[in-house]
């Protein structure tokens, strides 16, 4: 993408300039997504694609757009009026650039993939908040890039990517080289789109070869049967019309239903590491094939006591290439990378351990005694209610209570999800949560990590809980792919034992900290009478 020119470039002189050390500073100002871009004002251009203010040209079609976003959309179109050469639509044969920061190269173009020039993988990782350890290849800018089969990149797009996010953009192809990864990126980012649209990939051309052998290539592991479900749904999603199956393995229902599902033939077996654990150690499982382990938000399964359980898996499995994904990083999780594989490379995108950019934090203030009110309030007004919402408790109990005393006191409608629910009830309170028909679902920690809650805008955190991790992850819930949302959280002194990084993440959040938190005594280390004490300024 480029402003208009009038130089025209020597056509035996087709190599793609760079840019010039002495040009303005203009490439880096690009606007990356449409939503950067202002509307367009009377008379301006508008962009081809979504009609904002069309501020670049594409030189490949001379039509006006507004981002880069919208240049590989209609990059994208043009690659799709094309025909399909050996099952992978072929891309446009030049992405020029004059005074773009990312273009592409000609070698790339011929052997059928979409590559950043050398000199500007770097500048866009910058851009895109991209941190590498390891041998670790360049990002893509669009799904066409990876060289997938055909049906898959009709899957990606009917599922509604138009285009990576930055995690995907990096890890997609670290994944599709068979090298083993860590992943570090916020919840909300597209991590499992991430992992499971290179497993797909490899599986389906995989099967293309060996045919007759139906031993599972694949495996997903995750805490919580909800994320389980959630991830299998997502594959059969993608890998639809291809040779890949699924098989979910969670506890709470049949054993011998997945047994028999597993036995059929499946690519992908997705599930919880007790109930994977209790197949291997009860029946003669193969296996040997499979060539990548997913461990999806490994540092809780680490927090849970999954530790034991995973290498358990592990051991049972040929040498795979080991994918770990998580929005945040523990001496624990670099101890587990290291003990797995040989050689991790680690892929961070955004500042790990911080919480989501997307979501507003409102802290507030509330003695315990108040908390139910203070919610009441918040639930019965127009301006400050945004359903359908999850409202986070501590305990099972605490769940129910809540989700009964929301009805009584406002006539609203709130169920309660936890461990001790059936996968039944579950599936069924969640899909009334989805589709709109309870506005309120009270929740344990089972929906704090790694579900997708799509709809669902506000959260409120009635109970903190005791790790900062698991708060991130839980306010994580109301922004998905960018999207805006609100996380209310109660503070009380109940909570003092994560005030210091509470504040810290209030802060990098642009949120208000309530002065009862930020004068605490356990926020600011002032003890009365302790050692190194030192008396207060009246003011």
């Amino acid at each position: 993408m480029g402003y208009s020119e009038t130089n025209q470039h020597d056509e035996e002189a087709s190599k793609i300039p760079a840019l010039p050390t002495d040009a303005p500073n203009d490439a880096d100002d690009v606007k990356l997504r449409s939503r950067d871009q202002r509307e367009a004002l009377l008379g301006e251009p508008k962009c081809i694609i979504c009609g904002r203010y069309g501020e670049y040209i594409c030189d490949e079609t001379d039509d006006d757009v507004c981002s880069l976003e919208c240049k590989q959309l209609l990059l994208g179109r043009i690659a799709k009026s094309l025909p399909p050469v050996g099952g992978v639509l072929q891309p446009p044969k030049k992405l020029p650039a004059a005074d773009e920061c990312f273009y592409v190269r000609e070698n790339d173009c011929e052997s059928g993939t979409l590559s950043l020039a050398r000199d500007q993988v770097e500048l866009l990782r910058k851009k895109l908040e991209i941190h590498v350890k390891g041998d670790v290849v360049a990002p893509v800018l669009s799904f066409a890039s990876c060289s997938l089969p055909d049906k898959l990149l009709h899957n990606v797009e009917a599922a509604g990517y138009e285009m990576p996010t930055p995690v995907q953009m990096q890890a997609i192809p670290a994944a599709l080289t068979g090298n083993s990864t860590l992943v570090l990126a916020e919840t909300g980012s597209g991590k499992s789109a991430s992992f499971l649209i290179p497993i797909i990939s490899r599986c389906a051309s995989h099967r293309l070869v060996f045919t007759p052998d139906k031993k599972p290539l694949a495996m997903v592991l995750t805490p919580t049967r909800e994320l389980s479900i959630q991830v299998e749904e997502h594959a059969k999603l993608l890998g639809k019309g291809l040779p890949f199956k699924t098989a979910l393995v969670v506890g709470g229902e049949a054993m011998a239903r997945q047994l028999y599902r597993f036995q059929q033939g499946v690519e992908l077996i997705v599930g919880t590491p007790g109930r994977l654990v209790d197949l291997l150690t009860k029946h003669e499982i193969d296996l040997d094939n499979v060539m990548t382990l997913v461990l999806d938000e490994v540092d809780c399964m680490l927090q849970r006591g999954f530790r034991d359980q995973v290498i358990q898996i592990y051991r049972a499995l040929s040498q795979p290439q080991v994918l770990m994904y998580s929005a945040t990083m523990s001496h624990d999780l670099e101890k587990m990378a290291n003990s797995l594989a040989n050689g991790v490379s680690v892929i961070s995108v955004g500042k790990v351990n911080s919480p989501n950019k997307a979501v507003k934090q409102v802290a507030i203030w509330v003695e315990s005694k108040q908390k139910k009110q203070k919610l009441f309030d918040i639930l019965l007004s127009r301006q400050h209610f945004k359903p359908p919402a999850v409202v986070y408790v501590d305990s099972r109990l605490g769940a129910d209570l809540l989700a009964n005393a929301i009805k009584v006191a406002t006539g609203i409608s709130a169920n309660s999800i936890h461990g001790e629910k059936s996968m039944k009830e579950r599936r069924e309170i969640m899909q009334s949560l989805l589709v709109g028909e309870v506005p309120v679902v009270v929740a344990t920690g089972v929906l704090g990590r790694g579900v997708d809650l799509l709809g669902v805008r506000q959260v409120i955190v009635f109970d903190m809980p005791n790790s900062i991790k698991e708060y991130i992850h839980q306010i994580g819930r109301a922004s998905r792919m960018g999207g805006e949302g609100e996380a209310i959280v109660f503070v009380n002194e109940e909570s003092k034992n994560v005030f210091p990084d509470l504040v810290d993440v209030l802060k990098s959040g642009g949120a208000a900290v309530p002065r009862e938190l930020a004068n605490s005594r356990y926020t600011t280390g002032f003890f009365p009478g302790g050692k190194g004490s030192k008396k207060r300024k009246h003011r």
